[in-house]
């Protein structure tokens, strides 16, 4: 469920000791404002030339239990690193996601990156993805800030290949979700909607 709010809240991300960490972006700035305290987890909000520090819970699986009684306060950090559970779970949701809205079973995994020779279709899960997976894909060369920007890769195939437009079938298709430079995250995950490759008839 806290991975669900990132299809509409927008995430404040702190890489931290090599973990990918989101807070609710409306949260942790009124945290900030009000020195709001919590128990793990530090998230730092830039504010003009100071940085100030906001401690918030972040959701393992020996502590999810405190989302439901806190879900309403969006007062909780997702840890949405590699191999960790949070990426599983925002995985599931952008699968209910297209079953629910285009009536398709697809599978969608993190990957560490796009080693595909055939690579014939990506789309990003927020604006600032969607111009680096262009740049990539066209070969246009990509400095290391912007590099350094993306959080996640994903591939997702349809279960059914033959939902798929003909020229791209039984193709993995690539996403990516990467933060701005204000390091922010706003996912639009009705990219998913009309850029899928879906066949005439689906």
């Amino acid at each position: 469920a806290r991975a669900a709010e990132l299809l509409f809240r927008e995430q404040t991300v702190t890489l931290k000791d090599g973990a990918i960490l989101l807070g609710d972006t409306e949260t942790v700035e009124m945290l900030a404002a009000t020195a709001g305290m919590g128990a793990l987890g530090k998230l730092v909000v830039e504010s003009g030339s100071a940085a100030r520090q906001v401690d918030m819970d972040v959701l393992q699986a020996e502590t999810a239990d405190i989302y439901w009684g806190r879900n309403e306060r969006y007062d909780t950090v997702l840890d949405i690193t590699f191999t960790r559970p949070g990426l599983d779970a925002l995985c599931r949701v952008l699968e209910s996601w297209v079953r629910h809205f285009l009536q398709a079973e697809v599978s969608i995994q993190p990957v560490q990156e796009i080693a595909d020779d055939k690579w014939v279709w990506h789309l990003g899960l927020d604006a600032e993805a969607s111009a680096l997976l262009n740049d990539l894909y066209e070969g246009n060369e990509v400095d290391d800030a912007r590099m350094e920007r993306l959080l996640s890769l994903f591939r997702l195939d349809f279960k059914d290949p033959n939902q798929m437009a003909s020229d791209v079938r039984g193709r993995p298709i690539y996403l990516a979700l990467c933060m701005t430079p204000e390091r922010t995250l706003r996912v639009k995950p009705q990219n998913l909607l009309v850029n899928l490759p879906l066949a005439a008839e689906s």
